[in-house]
């Protein structure tokens, strides 16, 4: 008679408690293997490691940004936690905030700047649910870039909700003025 091996559970019960919402601090005892882990409203969020257009993107914005930021600001890449408050935990593929607010560890005032680059898992999500939580909190700008078009859109906080301001695909340039003036062409930032 063959026996078989009970596997146990990749994560502790503790871990993963449903019957309550989640909050910040219980995002500290979960593992660091690759995936990124949200918080909406007290609800956990899991996705997966990006895709390598996703990471070429960041990397081509990253250049971008870091090239035209002022000194009193800073470019940051995920993974990095956002939590405006104790039930909300997001990871934003990029962003910029002042120098004189840079945590140690984990941002409570909103950035100036957030950026998620869409990959097929998440852009849906990005598109409506953090866009949503990121106007809530009250981040100034918010970009979304597609790496499979390449293009960019260009939203800022106007009266409390999000106006596209600006937006190009292909090699069509634009120049963003918010949180500092950059110009931009999507088929550059897609190479990485």
């Amino acid at each position: 008679m063959a026996t078989m091996a009970v596997e146990k559970p990749l994560y502790p019960a503790p871990l993963m408690p449903r019957d309550r919402e989640w909050t910040v601090e219980d995002l500290e005892s979960l593992p660091d293997d690759g995936f990124r882990y949200e918080l909406i409203d007290g609800t956990l969020l899991v996705t997966p490691a990006p895709t390598f257009s996703h990471q070429a993107s960041v990397v081509g914005l990253v250049y971008a940004l870091r090239s035209a930021c002022p000194e009193d600001m800073q470019v940051f890449v995920a993974p990095f936690d956002y939590q405006p408050n104790q039930h909300r935990s997001l990871q934003p593929d990029l962003g910029v905030i002042h120098r004189s607010v840079a945590p140690d560890k984990n941002l409570v005032v909103a950035p100036l700047l957030v950026i998620e680059v869409l990959s097929p898992s998440t852009r849906r999500y990005d598109a409506t649910v953090k866009r949503s939580v990121y106007e809530e909190s009250g981040v100034a700008s918010y970009w979304m870039f597609d790496p499979e078009v390449p293009s960019l859109h260009v939203s800022e906080l106007v009266a409390g909700q999000y106006k596209e301001v600006a937006k190009a695909s292909g090699a069509e340039q634009i120049r963003v003025e918010r949180p500092f003036p950059v110009r931009l062409c999507p088929a550059e930032l897609a190479k990485g």
